[in-house]
């Protein structure tokens, strides 16, 4: 763990940050942005999820640019979007306008979300890399932490119809640190040694720490022969594939954004007025970047399926307790213990594992792609949620929380039954023997 290790993991993880401050910013604009546009439900949603449709697309075609330029050349380009959409939605002058600036938010959180993992998980040691690359997860809560704590200080400044503008537009200031810092760290050397450029690869390890960089480009010369066909594949890929898919699905099935999304509305709904449900919305997102912490201090040692069980079981657990507060209008006073055991279970299992867990079941020559895929699939599905909330809710407050409680139990079983474990095992590894 020396300096260029750390803030090579740092770098990344900024962008996280990032990611969950561009993704929770959100929740603290809802009703303005309804005000200055006379929006209804459909329309906020489609304000919501447009941003989610730039995920999308961001997730969808970020591999194949992060498998031929590098991840750490890519996160250029990302922070360069970052930064364009704050101040396109700080700026914004109509609806048409912050909708264009919100997709291309949405583009740099998805890409953000498909090559930062990979990079932290290639220049990470395999005894440390489900802590490393967990350190991107711990980011995107504080970032979400972050964001409700900047909505409700831009709240208390009462700048009238400025107010979601400013809200927007904080987040320029860690996307500049980011395309700052990104020319402070080195490409990848799995990456420098795929493309042909072994010495520099060899400079790389050893300036990361690595106490054996010949012994460990030898290592990826041998996955290379292994996996000799540079794109993914049905065929040649199958299990990967469906391990990101079921992963990812289940991940946003648990309706983790779509309640981060609409938390004030969440709290409205039960009767909490705006400054109660800023309030509440910190106590949440402290609650998530603890307990995100708490889960990078034991991946490493009880593993990966272990936490996605017990987290499946809370999530469960807490998720039919609101279904319950709002289907028999009662007991609104444990709404905020409830959704506290929902992210408390949520950030303790899948959160903190969902990107550890796709960057490392993918071979080297795709693994871009591969967290693409995987990320794709979550953006889409968390679209698709997030568009159909705040519909669904206003016919039925309790029946969203009925579907993700479901969801989870589900889950629970599939993990028993399928998914292995990867805990301490080398990327080289994974590649011949998942």
């Amino acid at each position: 763990m020396n300096a260029l290790l750390i803030r090579g993991v740092a770098v990344g993880a900024l962008a996280g940050l990032l990611f969950g401050f561009d993704t929770a910013v959100i929740a603290g604009t809802t009703e303005g942005i309804r005000q200055a546009y006379g929006l209804d439900a459909a329309g906020v949603g489609i304000t919501v999820s447009s941003a989610l449709w730039g995920t999308l697309a961001g997730a969808l075609f970020s591999g194949a640019p992060g498998d031929r330029f590098g991840a750490r050349n890519a996160l250029v380009a990302i922070a360069v979007l970052y930064f364009v959409s704050a101040i396109g939605c700080l700026f914004a002058w109509s609806w048409g306008a912050l909708i264009v600036f919100r997709v291309l938010a949405g583009l740099a959180v998805g890409a953000s979300s498909v090559l930062a993992p990979v990079y932290i998980a290639e220049i990470a040691p395999a005894e440390r890399r489900g802590m490393l690359v967990g350190a991107f997860q711990l980011n995107i809560v504080l970032g979400i932490l972050v964001a409700y704590l900047s909505n409700a200080l831009v709240t208390s400044l009462d700048l009238g119809v400025l107010d979601w503008h400013v809200k927007f537009g904080v987040t320029g200031i860690p996307a500049l640190l980011l395309l700052a810092m990104m020319f402070t760290i080195p490409a990848s050397p799995r990456w420098l040694a795929a493309k042909g450029r072994g010495e520099e690869a060899r400079a790389v390890l050893a300036a990361l720490g690595t106490t054996d960089p010949d012994a460990e480009l030898a290592a990826y010369r041998r996955a290379e022969a292994v996996s000799a066909a540079p794109r993914l594949s049905w065929r040649r890929h199958r299990k990967p594939i469906l391990l990101a898919f079921a992963i990812a699905s289940f991940n946003q099935l648990s309706g983790i954004n779509a309640i981060l999304y609409y938390l004030n509305d969440i709290f409205g709904a039960a009767g909490f007025d705006t400054v109660s449900a800023d309030r509440q919305a910190i106590v949440i997102g402290a609650c998530n970047l603890i307990f995100t912490a708490l889960a990078l201090t034991v991946i490493d040692r009880f593993g990966r399926k272990t936490l996605l069980l017990v987290g499946a079981a809370g999530v469960t657990a807490s998720l039919a307790g609101v279904a319950a507060v709002f289907l028999t209008g009662s007991h609104q006073d444990l709404l905020l213990w409830l959704l506290i055991g929902f992210i408390a279970s949520f950030a303790f299992s899948q959160g903190a594992v969902i990107w550890v867990y796709i960057s490392e079941i993918f071979p080297t020559d795709v693994r871009a792609r591969g967290q693409s895929l995987g990320s794709s699939t979550h953006w889409f599905m968390d679209a698709i949620i997030a568009t159909a909330f705040p519909l669904v809710a206003m016919h039925m407050r309790g029946l969203p929380f009925v579907f993700f409680a479901a969801c989870m139990a589900l889950q629970f079983v599939v993990v028993l039954v399928w998914f292995p474990e990867t805990k301490r095992r080398s990327l080289e590894s994974l590649e011949t023997g998942l």
